[in-house]
């Protein structure tokens, strides 16, 4: 049996080397394949070696943690690959990592406890013995697959939370420039249809405009109400009752229609289950 392999993103030098010592203590059977100092470098890196494990800094510069697994979850080659066991490097408070505890999700606080360390290594080593061989048929592939994405989305979904702070008011207006950035104007987030992040902006589209804001989709989400708006894709969010109809192309991938605009909105590997139907 070759020795596992796993994969750093962290883009302070200093804690990531301090993170493959403590790794090196802990697991001597541990094979690091790739160091990445930005949530880019880490995608790249990660379908290009196909590691176990994967160890994520929350918070990198451009592409963050949370982005880079939403991403990798999505483009994972699971027929070449079971989908990595994924860790995060936090350096949010004890409060913040209680609730981490509470949901069984692995982390590893900066700096590096060893103590903590070998917890986090012992629920990876018995997650990789678990495995099953690989699937006989596409059926028990895709439960394999459907079964680590809901994983995925557990550990998404709780180091999203710990990463906010207190929860804000709900939206219900929002002050977003028009196209040409010279007027700003308050939009019903009634009329909102979805939201994509783009580059440095958001883009706010409701059936006849597009406006831009500069708030960050993740820090959007905790005041939108969850049975209104849906997140579809790591970039999208669509308003659930604008849905008029949901296709799946020769690929596979879904694809939404919305009432009132004639563009496709992708549906990511990681929320397809919202369309189970389908």
């Amino acid at each position: 049996m070759t020795n596992p392999t796993a994969l750093i993103a962290e883009d302070e030098p200093l804690l990531a080397q301090a993170l493959k010592a403590e790794l090196a203590a802990a697991w001597p059977e541990l094979q690091v394949v790739a160091m990445a100092g930005d949530g880019r470098s880490a995608v790249r890196e990660a379908l290009r070696l196909l590691p176990q494990v994967l160890f994520f800094d929350i918070r990198m510069p451009g592409l963050d943690g949370l982005g880079a697994a939403a991403e990798l979850a999505d483009c994972w080659p699971a027929d070449e690959a079971p989908m990595p066991q994924l860790v995060f490097v936090t350096a949010y408070d004890e409060y913040a990592a209680r609730a981490f505890e509470a949901q069984a999700i692995d982390y590893v606080l900066k700096p590096v406890q060893p103590e903590r360390l070998r917890k986090t290594v012992a629920r990876l080593q018995q997650a990789l013995a678990a495995r099953q061989p690989a699937p006989s048929t596409p059926a028990l592939a895709d439960a394999a697959l459907e079964q680590t994405l809901a994983q995925w989305r557990q550990v998404l979904g709780a180091a999203g939370a710990g990463a906010t702070t207190a929860a804000p008011a709900p939206l219900r207006m929002i002050a977003a420039s028009d196209a040409g950035g010279s007027t700003v104007r308050m939009v019903p987030i009634d009329e909102v249809l979805y939201f994509e992040a783009a580059d440095k902006y958001l883009r706010v589209l409701t059936a006849t405009h597009e406006y831009l804001i500069r708030t960050p989709l993740k820090q959007l989400l905790p005041q939108l109400d969850p049975d209104t708006f849906w997140q579809v894709h790591r970039a999208v969010v669509v308003r659930s009752s604008a849905i008029e109809s949901v296709h799946r192309d020769e690929a596979g991938k879904l694809h939404l229609m919305l009432r009132g605009r004639s563009e496709k909105i992708p549906v990511s590997r990681l929320y397809a289950h919202l369309f189970r139907a389908m």
